[in-house]
């Protein structure tokens, strides 16, 4: 049985790009894998789909709070790979990874919405400082910067919502804010967690991907992971993004837009990078990342 590990992360912190590393990590891979055929709606654990199937209820028909009564059971069945779905193309891999947006939170009767160590072997849990999402979430959402700092900030805010609007592939997904979201799986004792930074995926990507394969339980040669860095970068990314298109960006909007480490400095304003220091300080330290010094401050101003 193949373990199941959660991809999770804050909306635009990497998981999208760990998930096209993995997407060419096959040994027979000659050329880059295209990006719109790297997984389906249905890897991701707020799919309708795989819900709808696998409860034999139609979740339009329930609430939000309902259908999160039933979302452990469908995860722990899902674990048990009892279930292969012909078109995954994740279904040859000897881990079942399923990416995720939903902070670890808590059914009306206090389950664990995600399932538990009954659905996952453990979660690879991706961050990126807060400074970088804030203007690539406002892109993503057609937003102004302010507006997605604001939207980091709120533990109110989901994703996907609405759950009895035609159409929706979704289902709601508390995200808890920026650092609420972080605090929900580090602090957690239900299933190990390992933690994935964006800048490392950046700064030492082999070591860092062979770290987070390892924890997963798939020994990788180095060889296999150097190629698919190769396949997987940004330039390329973007190129056949430019080409084809990208099913998972919004409408004329580029889903991988600069995709570098430290880009706030050209893009946020010292009243933005106060705000969201202000927010999310104490989270922003235990990953390591530093407050604007005031030098900084100076630049951005000028």
């Amino acid at each position: 049985m193949r373990p199941t590990i959660w991809l999770t992360s804050y909306p635009k912190s990497g998981n999208t790009w760990f998930r096209l590393l993995l997407a060419n990590l096959g040994s027979t891979r000659a050329t880059p894998a295209q990006i719109n055929a790297i997984d389906s709606a249905e890897t991701i654990a707020s799919s309708r789909t795989v819900f709808d199937n696998h409860a034999l209820i139609e979740s339009g028909l329930l609430s939000d709070d309902e259908i999160d009564d039933l979302r452990p059971a469908v995860y722990r069945y899902l674990a048990t790979d009892r279930y292969t779905d012909p078109f995954d193309p994740e279904a040859s891999y000897p881990v079942r990874f399923v990416k995720s947006h939903d902070a670890y939170t808590m059914t009306r009767d206090g389950q664990p919405v995600m399932g538990a160590a009954a659905a996952a072997a453990g979660a690879l849990l991706f961050v990126r400082d807060p400074r970088d999402v804030a203007p690539s979430l406002a892109n993503h959402a057609s937003c102004s910067i302010d507006d997605a700092i604001t939207v980091m900030s709120d533990p109110a805010i989901c994703f996907g919502n609405a759950s009895n609007e035609p159409g929706r592939y979704y289902f709601r997904q508390r995200l808890l804010g920026w650092s609420g979201f972080a605090a929900s799986w580090l602090d957690q004792t239900d299933i190990p967690v390992h933690l994935a930074r964006y800048e490392d995926l950046h700064n030492d990507a082999l070591a860092t991907i062979r770290a987070a394969l390892g924890f997963a339980g798939w020994r990788v040669e180095d060889a296999a992971i150097e190629r698919a860095i190769r396949f997987s970068a940004m330039e390329e990314i973007q190129r056949q993004e430019a080409d084809v298109g990208f099913r998972e960006a919004k409408a004329g909007r580029r889903f991988f837009r600069r995709g570098v480490v430290g880009g706030w400095r050209d893009e946020l304003t010292d009243a933005q990078c106060r705000r969201i220091e202000q927010d999310h300080l104490v989270m922003m330290q235990r990953f390591g990342y530093a407050p604007m010094t005031a030098k900084e401050a100076q630049q951005n101003d000028q």
